[in-house]
């Protein structure tokens, strides 16, 4: 192929130049929905694991399950261009589906029972159930501004439908940490309560791209089933000295000086080139490398680029060169550096590079060096204009962290570890089992106002909250709840009756919170109502939501440790915020009881399992606890 000139670029503040519509040819192993059965008969007899990536995009996950030793048997996206760029890389069947649509899920899956499919992944687009935004929601939806239902919500449920129905041995699903972190882990409990409920067992964790080689700040959600065994064994991870700088993967990339790159340009491989640059020229043609081609940059960019390092901020930008206000953009521009990490690459690079500005060149990432970052090979090909490319690049999951997944699910050799057709009984079962036993006979006793039940009212929740939200429990709490029992509103005379129970002028002071509220039945049947009148803080707010019966995590300090003394983590004391609240999803698990776990583990927390000497004899969880001591018991306890 002849090498493209350059495109000089003499003039900078001009309109963004539109790049040429790359047209990829189809593999020529690719197969079609009539030859589908046949390509996956005569795969499997030469001893191919057959995979299927659904919402798979351009392939970045493919290319990682491939990797790890499978075979991409079919791939489902409604994107065209991505459609086009994983036809041309991968041999098997690239289908164009919005599995939104009940009627294509379907003939998708009587498509996948016509062979063996081994493992099943992907990752749905998901905007998370934000609770804190429920009533703006509301207001939204009922003005006409917003669907009721968010499109992308559903499709985690979809990809769950086809898993269920195929019954693959392992499954793999990724997401950003959003899916998880915003809305208590919710969703991901749900998918992993019905894969256990079908056989499944399960892990899921929150995971550092960088400690699997990929050269970026870039943190994943990864979901993990299989029927076959319950360990998971991952990789070794990097530690934090190893990890590859920006230098190591785009460092060998040809200088472009004052242009804009090509689709094609001479490649010159260094004397010393780095591994990681060693194992994204694998398979590439000598001498060339593609798609090295990025945006024009105005005059007065090139100028604030030559003033930046890796440390500045916009606001260090000088005034007469910035055009946006920097209390809106406060992280507007981007100097990458060489000797770290790139910040994570989104689909955002589509749009505006300047959040990934050269270390060295007055230029933007070029379509090659954003995905070298995201660690696919030179020899990948993306479809269409560079935008669309960088859309494909920034949505794609990083291959060498979709292996590290994948890797985790090769089906064991031996016996070690596999278990026969009985059903599932992973240690977080049988542990969710003991903690529902233990909580609903706890709420039959004089605790029943710390556990969601008919008589813990939305009255009950508020005043528990309020006086036990975050400290002890103050002297005449118990009196005072049950002076409230049941009841659906306050009068002036139940809040004079809490007052004279309670011993701490404290306590008697928050109940003060509750006077605009004496003899309003309406308020106490909206729980966001609630939230706003009474201005519960996020403490008081995750414990009042508990009580009435609402999904919440509650990370408290006390759940937190009972969780990670279950899992044989420190995660109370390091990365609580996620690995600590990965040990706690997967104890609190999801379904109905849900809630009343969560409210069983902080009466366990701030009872039994305290700090310095845990209780254990007296635990629910003794039996399920990796640091458990049977024998062991707090003193101060009797």
């Amino acid at each position: 192929m002849r090498l493209e000139r350059f495109e000089k670029v003499s003039y900078y503040k001009v309109k963004l130049q539109r790049s040429d519509d790359l047209q990829l040819a189809v593999h020529v192993d690719g197969c079609a929905e009539d030859t589908f059965e046949q390509w996956c008969v005569k795969r499997i007899s030469q001893g191919h694991r057959l995979a299927v990536d659904l919402f798979s995009g351009a392939g970045g996950l493919s290319l990682g399950l491939e990797a790890a030793g499978w075979t991409v048997a079919v791939s489902v996206d409604n994107d065209p261009k991505a459609l086009q760029t994983h036809r041309h890389n991968f041999a098997g069947l690239a289908l164009g589906r919005d599995l939104s649509d009940r009627d294509e899920r379907e003939a998708l899956i009587t498509l996948l029972k016509k062979t063996k499919i081994d493992l099943l992944a992907g990752g749905p687009p998901c905007q998370p159930f934000s609770r804190a935004g429920r009533s703006k929601i509301r207001s939204l939806v009922a003005a006409g501004h917003r669907e009721e239902h968010d499109h992308r919500r559903e499709l985690w449920q979809a990809f769950l439908d086809v898993v269920l129905a195929v019954r693959p041995r392992a499954v793999l699903m990724e997401n950003v940490p959003d899916m998880a972190l915003g809305d208590d882990f919710s969703t991901v409990r749900k998918m992993a309560d019905a894969l256990e409920a079908a056989g499944y067992f399960t892990s899921f964790r929150l995971v550092d791209a960088w400690k699997y080689g990929v050269p970026q700040h870039r943190k994943r959600l990864i979901l993990l089933a299989r029927n076959d065994a319950e360990n998971f064994p991952w990789p070794e991870a990097l530690s934090e000295d190893s990890q590859p700088t920006l230098r190591d993967a785009i460092g060998d990339l040809p200088d472009l000086e004052d242009t804009t790159g090509a689709r094609e340009l001479k490649y010159r491989k260094p004397r010393h080139l780095p591994e990681f640059a060693q194992r994204m020229r694998a398979g590439a043609r000598n001498g060339v490398v593609w798609d090295h081609m990025t945006r024009p940059v105005r005059e007065d960019d090139r100028e604030i680029f030559e003033l930046m390092d890796a440390t500045t901020l916009y606001a260090d930008v000088p005034a007469r060169l910035r055009r946006y206000k920097v209390e809106t953009f406060d992280d507007k521009y981007k100097k990458l550096d060489w000797g770290a990490l790139s910040r994570s690459i989104t689909a955002h690079i589509a749009k505006d590079g300047y959040w990934y500005i050269h270390p060295q060149e007055l230029r933007t990432l070029t379509v090659r060096e954003a995905a070298r970052v995201q660690t696919f090979p030179d020899r990948f090909r993306f479809a269409g204009t560079r935008s669309d490319a960088f859309r494909q690049i920034g949505n794609a999951v990083p291959p060498l962290l979709g292996q590290a997944a994948a890797t985790a699910l090769v089906p064991h050799t031996g016996a070690e570890g596999v278990r026969g057709d009985s059903a599932t009984t992973s240690r977080f079962v049988l542990a969710r089992r003991a903690i529902t036993e233990w909580a609903e006979e706890q709420r039959r006793g004089s605790l029943w106002h710390a556990y969601p039940n008919p008589e813990v009212t939305p009255t009950v929740a508020a005043v528990s909250a309020v006086l036990n939200g975050r400290y002890s429990r103050p002297p005449g709490f118990h009196r005072s709840l049950e002076l409230i029992r049941g009841k659906d509103r306050l009068t002036k005379s139940d809040l004079d009756g809490m007052r004279a129970e309670l011993k701490s002028v404290a306590a008697r002071n928050a109940l003060e919170r509750f006077q605009p509220l004496i003899g309003k039945r309406l308020v106490w049947a909206d729980t966001d109502e609630v939230v706003r009148q009474l201005d519960l803080k996020p403490v008081e707010e995750s414990v009042f939501r508990m009580l009435v019966g609402e999904d919440v995590l509650l990370a408290s300090q006390a759940t937190l440790r009972v969780a990670a003394r279950v899992s044989g983590t420190v995660s109370d004391r390091a990365n609580r915020l996620s690995d600590g609240r990965v040990d706690l999803a997967r104890l609190v698990g999801a379904g109905q009881d849900a809630p009343l776990r969560a409210a069983a583990l902080r009466q366990i927390g701030n009872s039994i399992c305290r700090v310095p000497v845990p209780s254990c004899a007296e635990c629910p969880l003794q039996r399920h606890c990796t640091d458990a001591k049977p024998d062991q018991a707090d003193p101060t306890l009797f």
